[in-house]
């Protein structure tokens, strides 16, 4: 069984975007895109056998360059979950209509190793609502949005977290990475 674990860029107010990002706006100052974490980060995803995104979070990716079907993390299968996206799933990227939490829960059975998911906050909500992701992993930027996009969407959950690790950079950035315990 595969581990569900989502590893997100956050502020110090626990937001992983503000109004800006939702409108498809690139704001360097919000999360940093340079810095000594950057490699860490780097590093962390090649552990990852998956990654599974929300239509916002992948759409952000289209201010990188990207476009509808590429990935947006080369050398890792991409399940996008949308039912308003229009492409052709491929090798590398596969559209996910329908049930999310459903399709995820088959994926966590069927897999082995850590899938990541990166993004956004309600996909995340549902998912820890129904128990299924395992550890948090959070880069937390040196920043107060005071408004954006709630880690867990619209959902205010009460779990229970045990410190796994904890590294500060010199950029300011905390990583963070929290096993959950559900009651």
């Amino acid at each position: 069984m595969a581990t569900l674990v989502y590893h997100v860029a956050v502020s110090l107010d626990y937001f992983i975007a503000d109004p800006g990002m939702q409108e498809g706006k690139i704001d360097q100052t919000l999360f940093l895109f340079e810095g000594d974490h950057v490699p860490d980060f780097l590093a962390d995803i090649q552990q990852y056998t998956a990654v599974l995104m929300g239509r916002k979070t992948y759409e952000y990716g289209f201010q990188f360059g990207a476009k509808p079907g590429e990935p947006g993390y080369k050398g890792l299968k991409h399940y996008i979950f949308s039912n308003s996206l229009q492409f052709d799933s491929n090798d590398e990227v596969e559209l996910v209509r329908g049930d999310s939490v459903a399709f995820i829960q088959h994926l966590k059975e069927k897999e082995e190793g850590k899938l990541w998911l990166c993004g956004g906050g309600e996909l995340a909500g549902a998912l820890l609502e129904k128990q299924l992701i395992d550890q948090l992993v959070l880069k937390v930027n040196p920043i107060l949005v005071g408004v954006g996009v709630p880690m867990f969407g619209s959902l205010k959950p009460r779990l229970t977290l045990e410190l796994k690790d904890l590294k500060r950079f010199d950029s300011g950035v905390l990583k963070t990475t929290y096993d959950i315990h559900y009651r």
